[in-house]
């Protein structure tokens, strides 16, 4: 807390020592002139993502000191999304974000979706990321990336057939397709998917879900293999060195290359540290799902023992498995919710799964219980400390 909301937070009116980037772009969000500095800096206003969406819909008036310059920055991250528009995935997924009360429960939880103040510090943090990489990167100094290497097409060409199963666009299937012809397939079909999804106004994480799967994971490598998901030559993580590890080794290549007085790290200790930070990544990845579904069912209890536990949910299937499927609901008290509808309970009929592993198709009539369809339930069990969560289909 003393760094973070202390010596390394950018309080209003106080001096802080810093790494500056500073970029000329032209007219077309193309970077003309870029340089890397120590600096000390200050704040002239603290800004939170509601306030600046706030501003955004005038709905608030910035505060003077920065009004100017954040016209000049919401301006530039237009400019750049549109750049990227044709390189970059699309995906829609929500995080959830939980409010505790003073005793530790949690009490209130929603889905948290991209605004445009979310997008705006993007755009200029993935070029910020970008230039710091390239530099590292053309001067052959060590250092650590994030890398997205390109999808096998064996697993993208699946991804189509799942995609058509579900009678969404995408686009066909080239002869001979190969890494990079499936990344750029990848993109395309997440656009077409993701517009659909709302058209349809449901099934958008479900959707992207598929897209997500048929990649390969982002990690963090020592070699410059570029990212397939952002469409860039060169990616690294640098903006956050208060809490992510690898943005720290970054920052110290960074500055051994531009004469700010570090030390230049060694092949061996990129390799080191991005292999461990990776590691760490796929812990903390596995911590925090796990955390998200016991608070989730927490809140879901209390939900129904406030309102009564034959409530019932509208939801969306989230997943499918031979035995299952997975769904996604909102009550009063939170957006965040998911469990478990075996297939046993779907009622009238035996139901499988197809070959596409994205329904659960009746044996008789054919009827489909598909990823992204809309569905009620009922709540049949909690295990809040597992953040197991067994429901009933309440329509049959």
């Amino acid at each position: 807390h003393s760094l973070s909301s202390g010596v390394c937070s950018l309080s209003p009116g106080e001096d802080r020592l810093a790494v500056t980037t500073e970029m000329v772009l032209s007219g077309s969000g193309e970077v003309t002139r870029v340089s890397f500095y120590r600096s000390r800096i200050r704040s002239d206003a603290r800004l939170d993502y509601e306030q600046l969406d706030r501003i955004f819909l005038d709905r608030e008036q910035a505060p003077e000191p920065v009004a100017g310059p954040l016209a000049l920055a919401r301006e530039a991250a237009a400019v750049l999304a549109d750049r990227r528009r044709g390189s970059s995935l699309e995906v829609n997924k929500a995080e959830p974000s939980f409010e505790f009360d003073g005793e530790g429960h949690v009490v209130r939880a929603v889905a948290e979706t991209a605004t445009e103040a979310h997008r705006l510090i993007e755009q200029l943090m993935v070029l910020t990321n970008e230039q710091v990489a390239e530099l590292t990167s053309s001067r052959g100094i060590p250092s650590v990336y994030r890398v997205h290497e390109m999808p096998d097409p064996d697993r993208v060409e699946r991804m189509l057939a799942q995609l058509a199963s579900l009678d969404l666009p995408a686009p066909p299937v080239p002869a001979g397709m190969g890494p990079t012809a499936a990344g750029e397939i990848a993109v395309e079909a997440s656009r077409s998917v993701s517009a659909e999804a709302a058209r349809r106004g449901h099934g958008g994480e479900a959707y992207s879900s598929l897209i997500l799967r048929s990649l390969k994971p982002a990690r963090y490598l020592e070699k410059n293999l570029g990212h397939a998901g952002l469409g860039s030559d060169a990616y690294c993580h640098f903006t956050s060195p208060i809490r992510r590890f690898p943005d720290l080794f970054v920052h110290r290549a960074l500055l051994s290359a531009v004469g700010g007085g570090e030390e230049g790290p060694s092949t061996g200790e990129a390799a080191e540290a991005a292999l461990h930070a990776s590691e760490r990544e796929r812990e903390a990845m596995i911590l925090e799902r796990d955390a998200d579904d016991v608070c989730a069912a927490f809140l879901l209890e209390r939900e129904l023992f406030e309102e009564g536990y034959e409530k019932r949910f509208e939801g969306e299937v989230s997943g499918v498995i031979r035995s299952g499927a997975f769904v996604r609901f909102g009550g009063r008290l939170g957006d965040v919710y998911e469990g478990f509808v075996p297939a046993r309970r779907i009622r009238g009929e035996r139901f499988e799964l197809n070959e596409e592993e994205t329904s659960l198709v009746g044996s008789k009539t054919g009827r489909k219980v598909s990823l992204g369809d809309e569905i009620a339930v009922n709540v049949e069990k909690i295990d809040a400390p597992a953040g197991r969560v067994d429901l009933d289909p309440s329509d049959g």
